[in-house]
């Protein structure tokens, strides 16, 4: 028998697998650490996590991320600031600035820009929420709202990346793809990670690149996947004319057959991964029109919403939000983005409330009502906050000192937590980081954060990186 010849070798096995194949076992040790058993199988009711047993009791099952992408002014939302209303037009004190990162605004001069609207105290405990969002207001006891949110990037893409993947290196797994990872999913008909996006009236869209919910370095199987608000959800969702389901199912067993052949010689998990991707889109198919018809719901449930069947807006995300949460999606992120306000930031919010304040309140609300919300988190916040000082009519960039609201999934209700100084510059008491917020994520799910992590480049990666502390003072 002649051997096959060193090119031939080369050209049939793919060099990831080589590695695998030699090093003593070192691959095989890798692999396992990375996926647990039947992690892949893409018959099964649920594809159990590496997580298994939980560290600790969890207190929910999903999150819903409302992330309102361009970063969201907390003096105009939820840290209501007399102090700077009565230094409005006044010079900016410059020991608040001296020596501080600021993004447009460097340079030039500083004056401070009282809040642009009334706050009130909202529900028994109190809350003090901007006027111009009386539904969240109406929920406020249900909320848990940080003011002493802080972060490491001041501009819009690293700042996303940073708050997604809990650094801003470029290729890192997703909050969403690390808890997928963890967790594993309880739907085999829909992904277990999805992504919506919305616009509306009112600030500077934010573009918003696919790695803020891709797997990064883990295998692709647990990157979100993003539906279309409008139209087919899914591109090819529908069969071409002609392609009857039996004659899909045909190819799709086919291919996984062929699929399996590789896997069997090249040994590769990305092959395992394709094959159960092929399975799930094929089950797709079926569910998922289905899932983004939103006309079967009752006109009082789109009214509570306020969303409009077809519309794409964040309020019909929203519902979708909701039913993608009962058909055992774990992780539903909702993209609302524009909210970049550097000039005319009255007006713009004047606009741009409305588009989210009945919405969020009734995801709450209807949360609620289906027995949901204790074991569902609600994160509502963006990528930073918006500056004292003025920007001509608007706000610039800031990064010392934002809020961030969460609800339901063991989070205390009706709580304020921690504060920024009285122009609302730096988070001086409680300070959160991001860090911090994803390791009480996880915390909230049963998982220790030093303790999930992957092999990558020769250190032990994780989604918080080498800091992170659980702020326990939210916890239910």
């Amino acid at each position: 028998m002649n051997p096959l010849p060193f090119d031939s070798h080369t050209t049939d096995i793919a060099r990831r697998t080589f590695l695998r194949r030699t090093g003593a076992g070192l691959g095989a040790l890798a692999l396992d650490a990375l996926l647990s058993p039947g992690m892949f199988a893409a018959g099964a009711d649920k594809r159990r996590g590496v997580v298994n047993p939980h560290h600790h009791v969890a207190k929910c099952k999903r999150v819903i991320y409302l992330y309102q992408a361009g970063g969201p002014s907390h003096l105009e939302t939820f840290d209501y600031k007399p102090k700077l209303k009565e230094m409005h037009g006044k010079e900016m004190p410059e020991s608040f600035t001296k020596g501080q990162q600021i993004a447009q605004l460097q340079g030039k001069e500083l004056k401070c820009f009282g809040p642009q609207f009334d706050f009130g105290k909202f529900g028994k405990s109190g809350q003090e929420i901007c006027t111009q969002f009386p539904h969240i207001g109406s929920v406020s006891d249900d909320l848990c709202i940080i003011r002493s949110m802080y972060t490491e990037q001041i501009n819009h893409d690293p700042a996303h990346t940073l708050m997604n993947t809990g650094s801003i290196v470029a290729g890192r797994p997703s909050m969403g793809s690390w808890l997928l990872y963890g967790l594993g999913t309880e739907t085999q008909d829909l992904p277990g990670y999805v992504v919506l996006m919305s616009a509306g009236k009112g600030g500077q869209m934010q573009p918003i690149a696919a790695r803020q919910w891709h797997s990064g370095f883990l295998p692709s199987q647990f990157q979100g996947v993003k539906f279309q608000s409008k139209g087919d959800p899914v591109l090819y969702i529908q069969n071409p004319p002609g392609v009857s389901t039996d004659s899909q199912r045909e190819i799709v067993d086919t291919v996984n057959h062929l699929n399996r052949i590789e896997h069997d010689r090249a040994q590769d998990a990305e092959v395992q991964t394709r094959i159960a991707q092929y399975e799930m889109a094929f089950r797709m198919q079926s569910s998922v029109p289905g899932l983004m018809d939103i006309t079967n719901e009752t006109q009082q449930v789109l009214d509570l919403y306020g969303a409009n069947p077809g519309d794409g807006s964040f309020a019909s995300n929203c519902l979708l939000a909701r039913r993608l949460a009962e058909r055992g999606v774990r992780f539903i992120q909702l993209y609302h983005r524009d909210w970049d306000h550097h000039g005319e930031i009255k007006a713009h919010l004047e606009l741009k409330a409305p588009e989210v304040d009945r919405a969020t309140a009734a995801l709450i609300t209807d949360l609620k009502r289906r027995g949901m919300f204790d074991d569902t988190l609600i994160v509502w916040g963006g990528e930073f906050g918006r500056t004292p000082m003025a920007q001509g009519d608007g706000r610039d960039h800031h990064i010392k000192g934002f809020s961030m609201m969460l609800a339901g999934g063991g989070i205390k209700g009706g709580l304020t937590y921690g504060a920024t100084d009285e122009l609302g510059y730096n988070a001086v008491e409680d300070r959160v980081s991001v860090h911090d917020l994803h390791a009480t994520i996880l915390q909230l799910f049963g998982i220790e954060h030093t303790r999930l992590t992957v092999k990558y480049q020769g250190l032990d990666a994780r989604l918080t990186g080498i800091a992170g502390n659980v702020v326990k003072g939210i916890l239910a």
